[in-house]
């Protein structure tokens, strides 16, 4: 009886049409945001940070971008890795050249360049489609692990191809310590989810959607097939690069080229096919499914086998990781092609309905 929005009259259009039109979700909203800045802060330690926070919040922002193309739009994209690497060295060039370059402002422009490279290489959306659009943003991904290892300037001329960024800091505070780091992704990544959520319910996310459903009809009724595939492959990458950014200056503090291979592409994509594509809470569910799951295997996987007497490798359990996380995607591809998005949105129907039988 809880989740009802009986007697909830909306009398203006404007209420009809906000984010969150029920008081219970806006109330959860609130409660999940004070627990995120307020309580975690308060109990977590440095490990929660740095090994499954600032992770999270990172894979987060940029399943949100591959979710905007892949799941709205309907563009097949495998090189999101190449759209972080862009995004990365373009934040870290912006940030090492520009004297007194600020962090916020480096790591914008990193996803601006990587919106410039992302339009480039989505050129061939306007021609193909499906599998032959997967391979030519698969050849973004070659093309960028290339300029990166050959090209030295972009590496600051660094012998090793290794670049590192050094005394962060946003507004004079430092951002030296986990907690900072996670406080910094939290708050950008609440930003873009917000911007993100306002584009995909507005008419800019209504062509995406038309695009995807029926790229002809779409075109017949007015939307421009051109304008809506461009723009989704340069708001998916300007989100995306900036996660590369966060990921590179925020967790790995020290990168290479390889940081950003062609895993991390897939990485992304199975994230928002778990998660629920064209769902903006799916690409939460889709990050923190993808960063516990490693971690709660380590774990219970050698204690089950002790469990028969069985001594299980570092090796055996990595192998067993990729068994386990294969087999789970296809199950949701046959099972539930929406994902856990899809999922929640069952519970909570029948949340609306329980006692009562249904």
């Amino acid at each position: 009886m809880l989740y009802r929005e009986n007697g909830q009259f909306k009398t203006t259009y404007r209420a009809d049409q906000q984010i969150l039109p029920i008081a219970q979700d806006r109330w959860a909203m609130l409660v999940m945001l004070g627990l995120a800045f307020v309580a975690v802060p308060g109990v977590a330690s440095d490990y929660y940070f740095t090994s499954i926070l600032i992770p999270f919040l990172i894979f987060s922002l940029a399943a949100i971008g591959v979710n905007i193309l892949v799941g709205y739009c309907g563009q097949i994209s495998l090189g999101s890795g190449a759209f972080m690497a862009v995004g990365a060295y373009s934040a870290y060039n912006f940030f090492v050249r520009v004297p007194d370059m600020p962090l916020l402002a480096a790591l914008i422009l990193g996803g601006v360049c990587a919106m410039l490279f992302g339009i480039v290489f989505g050129l061939p959306s306007l021609r193909v489609r499906g599998l032959y659009l997967a391979v030519a943003t698969l050849a973004a991904q070659f093309f960028a692990d290339w300029m990166f290892l050959r090209v030295q300037w972009f590496t600051n001329y660094s012998p090793s191809g290794s670049v590192s960024v050094a005394n962060l800091q946003f507004m004079g505070v430092p951002i030296d310590s986990p907690l900072a780091k996670y406080m910094f992704c939290l708050c950008v990544l609440v930003v873009v989810a917000l911007m993100a959520k306002n584009l995909v319910r507005g008419a800019v996310g209504r062509e995406w959607m038309a695009i995807r459903d029926m790229d002809v009809a779409a075109a017949v009724i007015g939307i421009r097939p051109m304008f809506a595939k461009l723009s989704a492959f340069a708001v998916s990458s300007f989100i995306v690069g900036m996660a590369g950014a966060l990921w590179a200056f925020i967790y790995l503090g020290a990168w290479e080229p390889a940081a950003f291979s062609v895993d991390q592409s897939f990485k992304l994509l199975f994230m928002v096919i778990i998660g629920g594509m064209g769902s903006i809470m799916g690409s939460f569910f889709g990050a923190a499914f993808i960063v516990v799951l490693p971690i709660f295997l380590n774990q219970f996987l050698p204690a089950l086998a002790s469990l028969f007497g069985i001594e299980i490798s570092t090796a055996g359990v990595s192998h067993a990781e990729l068994i386990i996380f294969g087999g789970l995607i296809v199950w949701f591809l046959i099972v539930e092609p929406h994902g856990l998005a899809k999922l929640w949105a069952i519970a909570k129907q029948k949340l609306r309905l329980w006692p009562f039988p249904h």
